[in-house]
């Protein structure tokens, strides 16, 4: 079973076991392009510096999700405004990420009905082994179990934002956990926490927008 992708594993811990969505869709596509554009750095393919973003290596990643929202980086360095891209990112990342997942064999279609009449469809995932890979590093860093590496860190953070950190099964109450998942990524490294704080922000001015 190989290891997926930062943004996979966080698509997954947004999900309960029945494929449900355990948060608000549109924060999860910012936090989707949080963990996509901490790969990107990580691989020190892109930077972000006092707001901006630039892209040091455009070749192919084979990965169809990282690829598109590589591409949505401008080239003109007059519009590299990070902010601008998140939003760009967010629009279709949820479906693209959910679609690979299916593709690889991670999450399969399933059809239900509602009050046994209206169908909906929800995708599940085919192996619980999955879900449990995904959120285990997480889970080791919030019991201080493992020293957490950045896409660890930027995951703690990203669960923490998006308050889905029931999914993680943990005894901690759920108040001191976000704590614990906010502070691990805070005190990993600097670019961590940035880009998590860019998260958060950009969540919460989405929530507050709506009753606008």
């Amino acid at each position: 079973m190989n290891r997926l992708p930062l943004h996979q594993d966080l698509h997954l811990m947004a999900h309960n076991e029945a494929g449900k969505l355990l948060t608000h869709q549109s924060s999860l596509a910012l936090a989707l392009a949080g963990a996509v554009l901490t790969e990107l750095v990580l691989a020190e393919r892109v930077a972000v510096v006092q707001g901006r973003i630039t892209v040091s290596d455009r070749r192919r990643t084979d990965d169809p999700v990282i690829d598109v929202l590589l591409d949505l980086i401008p080239r003109d360095r007059d519009h590299r405004d990070v902010r601008s891209w998140f939003k760009a990112a967010a629009k279709d990342i949820y479906v693209r990420t959910r679609d690979d997942l299916v593709a690889k064999g991670v999450l399969a279609p399933v059809t239900r009905r509602r009050m046994g009449m209206l169908p909906y469809l929800r995708y599940q995932l085919t192996d619980i082994s999955w879900a449990v890979r995904a959120s285990s590093g997480v889970r080791s860093a919030a019991e201080g179990y493992k020293q957490p590496d950045a896409g660890c860190a930027t995951l703690c953070g990203l669960v923490a934002v998006l308050r889905v950190e029931a999914e993680l099964y943990l005894s901690q109450p759920s108040g001191r956990l976000v704590e614990r998942l906010r502070a691990i990524a805070d005190e990993h490294s600097p670019t961590v926490k940035e880009l998590v704080h860019i998260v958060d922000t950009l969540v919460a001015e989405a929530a507050v927008a709506v009753y606008r």
